[in-house]
């Protein structure tokens, strides 16, 4: 059984020690990563650190409940149900309005606790190469990682400026060459390799991530269409289906991006990257704990996906041994299930009727089935849960 620790801290912002419950991973004991940041009380000298104490016992069981619950209650009510235009903008409306900080602040502390390696506190996660750094190598020579806006701010022209050009859902530690060589480009496949950034590609119109970061780029990208839709003097962003949107407030491409998020599944470390802006900006990336809203806002309505709902069927789930995939759909469908490391642990094809998955070798987890067309175009992604009994 885990302890929880009780720390105190100063935000940058406030300049106030403040109480903050942390929790050690399984992976790391040792290596506190902050889930759900609460500030519990203000401490002003050590007479109120004793009481912080007693606070801290008194609060110990309900702390606990609501670190365990990672997505507050109801927060994705007002979504639940919705497709295209209109869960776009229920989703808007959640998390627009969100605590803003500086650009400063992002580099000060907030990227060295949303994005520090799980294996070395003193370092954080490079974006696209992947590489660890010391947190104190921050600066504008080679060898050293600074910010990048993941949607560019050329695109829009928002600059550094709150909210969007310090909001830090998009924004992540990058290696200096690297954030130079990406420049503002869109994101797309192909082109020739790319120094310091194993698996990267760039060519004059895209940059291409590391396969292990093209989904985190993905619903990166997805959030700040959402989460911008203009007025208040902000930007309205779009994801649209093309190259050299540069400057104007587009990014693209959105059949690559959909491609990426199914390729590369949400993992821990993008799991507790969002709580820990949660914590900060009061807001949450939903395709980060939804995945599948992704592909209910931007499926194309002349596939498959209008008609999933009446069409299709995927029972048990949970399930231990099997799973059974039932549609009228006058298609063949093509089904691969991946594991949350990205690594497809059955595919096959599925006619008009009724089919039968094996899941008895599967570890239980979490998993996702792609369903595609023959022509492999991704139609629709489910959460699939691998239980023992």
């Amino acid at each position: 059984m885990f302890r929880y620790l009780l720390m105190f801290k100063t935000f940058a912002k406030s300049q106030k020690p403040v109480i903050l419950i942390r929790q050690p991973t399984e992976k790391n004991p040792y290596d506190l990563n902050i889930n759900n940041i609460k500030i519990l009380y203000f401490v002003q000298d050590d007479k109120s650190r004793c009481f912080a104490k007693v606070l801290f016992l008194l609060l110990f069981l309900s702390a606990s409940l609501m670190l365990n619950a990672q997505i507050p209650d109801g927060y994705y009510d007002d979504a639940i149900g919705l497709t295209g235009d209109e869960l776009k903008t229920a989703l808007h409306n959640i998390i627009k309005d969100h605590e803003e900080y500086s650009y400063s602040d992002l580099r000060d502390f907030i990227l060295k606790e949303s994005d520090e390696d799980p294996a070395n506190s003193n370092n954080v996660i490079l974006i696209h190469s992947g590489i660890s750094r010391s947190k104190n190598k921050f600066g504008g020579n080679i060898g050293d990682w600074n910010r990048e806006h993941v949607w560019a701010k050329s695109h829009g022209d928002f600059g550094t400026a709150p909210p969007a050009g310090s909001d830090a859902h998009h924004i992540r530690p990058a290696d200096v060459q690297v954030n130079s060589t990406r420049s503002n480009l869109d994101f797309d496949n192909g082109g020739s390799s790319v120094a310091n950034c194993p698996g990267c590609k760039v060519d004059g119109d895209s940059f291409e991530t590391r396969d292990n970061a093209k989904g985190d780029v993905a619903r990166m990208i997805f959030y700040m269409a959402v989460r911008y839709e203009g007025g208040n003097g902000e930007p309205d962003l779009e994801v649209v289906d093309k190259v050299n949107t540069y400057p104007d407030p587009e990014h693209g491409k959105l059949s690559t991006l959909l491609d990426w998020h199914a390729q590369d599944l949400v993992d821990d470390f993008e799991m507790n990257r969002n709580e820990v802006i949660y914590g900060y900006q009061e807001n949450r990336n939903p395709f980060v704990d939804h995945p599948e809203f992704v592909e209910d806002i931007w499926g194309d309505p002349t596939n498959v996906n209008t008609t999933f709902a009446s069409a299709i069927s995927i029972y048990p789930n949970p399930a231990v041994n099997h799973v059974f995939i039932e549609h009228s759909l006058s298609i063949i469908l093509h089904y691969t299930i991946f594991n949350m490391n990205g690594s497809a642990i059955s595919n096959g094809y599925i006619n008009e009727g009724k089919a039968t998955i094996k899941f008895s070798d599967a570890v239980p987890g979490i998993y996702a089935l792609i369903l595609m067309d023959e022509s492999g175009k991704h139609l629709k992604q489910y959460k699939l849960v691998k239980t023992n009994n």
